[in-house]
């Protein structure tokens, strides 16, 4: 990836003459099925450039659900920047909303002068907060026929478009044609494995689930453990937490859309300070990504389902998973009882002791995300292997049991030894 950025023709993007930034956009508008399509900084930035096309009057309403990322993580921008209001909905566990009572917050409005006017839906395909899952191709229909009845514009947030594609077997038009703009993130498309070119070569599996990951360096022991247990040991940190997917540009975004769509958010791309000069260093790495999404991402979401498979099949009392909620690269893991807690959890996942080097002849950090004050969060990426899942299993079976010894002796609230008992 280093190499291609190095070697990437470039030009003035802000006029137009960055060869390699055409090329991905034209590229990403051909994958999605779309007429055009504009590579910016950041997905939140495209999430923004959205909402302010397609809500140009202030107080306008956006319809979204109440775990969206645009919602949540995207510090109100919409709010802030554009004058855009706000009205959440409850998400379902899927992610989908109750489609009734979309219509029915769509039709309340319609009917009175004091509400606001809504003017757009905003989905998110995968949904992060849900864990990872795929938005069903009926269900998407449905919102888009709604749409079109009150008048409204659909918007996709599309951050793991490619997770959503892979997971249900279809192209990513397929998925993008019930939407009138779509945002893509790069940093969570990039992988290793064969061109999208050879993406109709395939046929799919069942849907795998989404997880993710990263490599790095062990932690150090603190001082007074005496010699390294690690020595000798292979040493793998596996990490997990919110922002990264871990997936290898290190940035950029497209939002795709119609012509004049995108002439517009071209515009407002400027406003925001989003236009770039030799913008083709980063448009090299994003498009390699692009080229290269389905074989690892497929991978990916085998590895979460085998890890989330490992959690079921260890029916320990401490923590569970949901399979059928496990369609791509994320997998959430329930935690059960007063002691740990998911923070706790993942602490302990990540800390290395010598007991640990004894029982098992790794020294394996496992860096997770304490998602809620019930659950904590794995994700995949290019560069955990089927060993590496392995080895992020054994850790956790390791953990759990020595957690319940530690609940057995009425100890579980003392401080983790990372020299061992």
């Amino acid at each position: 990836m280093r190499r291609a950025m190095a070697r990437a023709a470039v030009g003035d993007d802000d006029y137009g003459e960055d060869p390699t930034v055409n090329e991905l956009q034209h590229l990403a508008a051909r994958i999605m099925g779309t007429e055009d399509a504009l590579f910016v900084p950041t997905a939140t930035m495209a999430n923004l450039i959205a909402v302010m096309c397609h809500c140009q009057r202030r107080g306008a309403q956006l319809l979204l659900g109440r775990e969206a990322h645009l919602h949540v993580y995207e510090h109100g921008g919409v709010a802030q920047v554009a004058g855009v209001h706000f009205q959440a909905l409850p998400d379902l566990p899927d992610g989908t909303f109750d489609l009734d009572q979309l219509e029915l917050t769509i039709r309340e409005a319609h009917g009175s002068r004091y509400h606001p006017r809504p003017e757009l839906i905003c989905l998110e395909n995968t949904h992060s907060s849900a864990g990872g899952r795929a938005l069903p191709l009926a269900y998407l229909q449905q919102v888009r026929l709604l749409a079109d009845r009150y008048g409204l514009q659909v918007h996709m947030d599309g951050a793991r478009l490619m997770n959503a594609a892979v997971a249900q077997g279809v192209e990513p038009a397929q998925i993008t044609q019930h939407c009138d703009s779509v945002s893509l993130c790069f940093s969570k498309v990039y992988s290793h494995g064969a061109p999208w070119a050879r993406w109709k070569r395939h046929k799919l599996g069942p849907a795998f689930v989404q997880g993710h990951g990263a490599w790095g360096h062990a932690p150090s022991l603190p001082a007074g453990t005496g010699e390294d247990p690690r020595e000798g040991c292979r040493q793998l940190r596996i990490t997990s937490f919110l922002g990264l997917q871990g997936l290898g540009a290190p940035a950029g975004a497209v939002l795709a859309g119609r012509r004049e769509f995108v002439a517009e958010a071209w515009r407002v791309r400027k406003l925001l300070g989003g236009g770039m000069r030799q913008a083709g260093v980063l448009a090299a790495a994003a498009r390699l990504g692009l080229e290269h999404a389905e074989t690892t991402l497929r991978r990916d979401h085998d590895n979460a389902r085998r890890f989330a498979q490992g959690v079921q099949e260890l029916n320990s009392p401490l923590c569970s998973v949901n399979l059928t909620a496990v369609e791509t690269n994320i997998v959430l893991v329930g935690v059960k009882g007063d002691w740990p807690s998911p923070a706790e959890l993942c602490e302990r996942m990540q800390a290395v002791s010598e007991e640990e080097v004894a029982e098992t002849g790794h020294a394996v950090s496992v860096l997770l995300f304490p998602w809620s004050a019930r659950s904590l969060r794995a994700v995949w990426h290019w560069n955990i292997s089927t060993h590496d899942t392995e080895l992020a299993k054994n850790k956790l079976d390791f953990v759990a049991r020595k957690c319940q010894e530690k609940l057995a002796l009425g100890l579980g609230t003392s401080p983790w030894s990372t020299g061992g008992d």
